[in-house]
């Protein structure tokens, strides 16, 4: 008789073999679905953006794990945290002149545990750095997110210098992760500390878009007011809604090759 197959293994097969239209729709589906049931379960969507800020701590965590235990920093992409660095710096910087709060500790951790790992890939590792499948240019991403924050930008009362750099952070968050799917596009197999780290992040985006939405949702547009006017407002949310697209698709696999009992994450032609 042939072995039935498991509920996940089923559902995932009939997923696979729907038409890229489909998948989108579902994709929708699913976000909407869980957005509506963060909205009953969390009472202050606030805590949102701070259950982000942690999530992507413990990724960090986990590649600190990584590089201390394995010794090598195989599979990581340099250039993706070097990048998260940028926008973790310059968003310490506008948390500390503008508001100062949860956020800026948390910020502050996420960057010296960020730096910590650029250290031990450049310095520590340096030998298991695959730099031949890290080639994802920079200035294809820092170059257009700062020509956007000069162009589209916070109209509010702060100072111009530090709206333009606020803005630069947010376009830079959405595509930081960018040089990594590279890295693991071209490798095509993730082993599973790496696919744990950028799980991590995909959740991490998924809860800061939450938290964006809810709170547009709650306030019945009043926050996109208070974001200022011009296309700032739109602005935000799409960058948040594209940073977690752009890791929709890598979850997908994650899920299923744990759900499968895979320790090793092997990614199919045209993922990430």
């Amino acid at each position: 008789m042939r072995a039935q197959k498991k509920p996940i293994h089923a559902v995932s097969s009939w997923v696979r073999r729907q038409p890229p239209k489909v998948k989108g729709f579902l994709a929708v589906v699913s976000g909407m679905t869980a957005l509506v049931l963060l909205r009953f379960i969390v009472n202050d969507h606030d805590n949102l953006f701070v259950a982000a800020e942690a999530v992507h701590s413990i990724g960090i965590s986990v590649l600190i794990y990584k590089l201390m235990k394995e010794k090598t920093c195989a599979g990581l992409s340099l250039k993706s945290q070097e990048l998260t660095a940028i926008f973790l710096a310059v968003r310490l910087y506008c948390s500390v002149v503008m508001e100062y709060d949860i956020h800026t500790l948390l910020d502050l951790a996420t960057l010296a545990t960020t730096l910590w790992v650029i250290y031990m890939i450049r310095f520590k590792l340096r030998s298991s750095y695959m730099e031949d499948k890290d080639n994802f240019a920079i200035y294809y991403v820092v170059g257009p997110c700062a020509v956007l924050a000069l162009l589209i930008h916070p109209a509010t009362s702060h100072n111009l210098l530090n709206r333009i750099a606020w803005a630069f952070c947010v376009y830079l968050e959405a595509v930081s992760v960018l040089p990594q799917l590279r890295v693991m596009q071209n490798t095509k197999i993730v082993e599973p500390f790496t696919a744990h780290y950028v799980f991590a992040l995909g959740v991490a985006r998924f809860l800061s878009c939450a938290h964006w939405v809810l709170q547009v949702l709650d306030s019945r547009g009043h926050l996109l007011v208070a974001l200022g006017y011009g296309l700032w407002p739109p602005m935000v949310l799409i960058s948040e809604i594209v940073q977690t697209f752009i890791l929709a698709d890598f979850c997908y696999y994650y899920v299923k090759s744990v759900f499968g009992g895979q320790l090793v994450l092997r990614l199919p032609s045209g993922v990430v």
